[in-house]
């Protein structure tokens, strides 16, 4: 191969990275429902719930953490049905943020596992150095299914549209708005500005998956 086919070889897989979802920072749920923008009939759907769970869920989202939703869930599931109902419905946790107790509820995640989620904090690399870093220790299988459950926040002035979109319930319009005013001076703008288009509780869940740092 010559120098021009390495170098156009190359340019086209830097295109590919650049343009992969998988680059974003907010892990790709692959059967795995958000609650906080999943329908009632997809809730439905889901082992151990009935209506009057449904309804629970429904009437008190958006909820700004999963220990949040846990916590309601325990009202009226028993530990075994929620260990069995978190593989299929899970509120993402951040990365950098989320206590001991939050990593903890996350499927297949023991005292081990949490302690080395902690240990690379901050995520700055985003969910690549998460891929890196916790794949010395479980497979790549194993680290893709975590990953569904996890996100690093993205930085509001300089995140892709792929970053801006993979948060959940986030679609062309309002990755739109996002992006129209940048550059942010504060968090207090995020939410003045957004907050012409969504409701004080919907601001709040969007600002869980962004940072200005």
């Amino acid at each position: 191969m010559n120098v021009v086919a390495k170098l156009s070889t190359s340019l086209a897989m830097a295109i590919v990275v650049a343009a992969s979802p998988s680059l974003a920072q907010v892990g790709k749920n692959t059967g795995v429902l958000d609650p906080n923008v999943a329908s009632e009939q997809q809730l439905a759907a889901l082992p151990g719930m009935n209506a009057a769970v449904v309804k629970s869920i429904v009437d008190g989202r958006p909820f700004l953490s999963m220990l949040a939703l846990d916590s309601l869930l325990g009202t009226s599931l028993t530990r075994e049905q929620r260990t069995a109902l978190y593989p299929k419905m899970f509120i993402a946790i951040n990365l950098n943020t989320a206590p001991r107790a939050e990593i903890m509820l996350v499927p297949g995640v023991g005292n081990r596992m949490a302690h080395e989620f902690e240990e690379y904090r901050p995520y700055k690399g985003g969910l690549p150095q998460f891929r890196k870093e916790i794949g010395k220790y479980v497979t790549a299988d194993e680290v893709a299914r975590f990953e569904q459950y996890v996100f690093v926040p993205v930085n509001l002035n300089t995140a892709s549209d792929a970053d801006i979109l993979s948060i959940p319930g986030v679609g062309q319009r309002m990755l739109r708005e996002f992006k129209e005013y940048r550059p942010y001076r504060n968090i207090e703008q995020f939410r003045r500005e957004i907050g012409k288009y969504v409701n004080a509780k919907e601001v709040a869940r969007l600002e869980r998956y962004v940072t200005l740092q």
